[in-house]
């Protein structure tokens, strides 16, 4: 499995808050999305000086409290979702994923609760 992006992400029901705070802290927007696939998630990625990249995610809908996770970016979803699932991970959306015009992904929980935001990029 071939592992190209991986780094923090947050899940909360207010990404501008989170955002703006991190902001104080030197890091800067580099991609803001809204409605991301069928489930419409708003997406903040953001970096600081020193290389580091942090994800915000927002499902619509979502009442839950903050909670932490791994985006974790492969060249294979489909090796790697499989690796996860034999490894006691559950999907969120059921067997469902979240597919965009240039991506594919799902969250997934392990067994102990941590969450990993699986993406494969749709490479042209």
């Amino acid at each position: 499995m071939e592992i190209t992006t991986f780094n923090p992400q947050i899940v909360t029901k207010d990404a501008e808050a989170i955002a703006t705070f991190f902001e104080e802290l030197g890091f800067e927007r580099r991609h803001n999305r809204e409605n991301v696939g069928e489930y419409g998630v708003r997406g903040i990625r953001m970096k600081d000086a020193n290389g580091f990249y942090l994800d915000i995610s927002q499902p619509k809908g979502y009442d839950g409290p903050d909670a932490t996770g791994i985006r974790m970016n492969v060249r294979d979803f489909d090796e790697a979702y499989d690796l996860l699932i034999s490894s006691g991970f559950k999907n969120v959306y059921g067997d469902d994923s979240v597919k965009t015009e240039s991506s594919k992904s799902a969250f997934l929980i392990a067994p102990s609760g941590f969450g990993i935001n699986l993406i494969e990029h749709v490479r042209r």
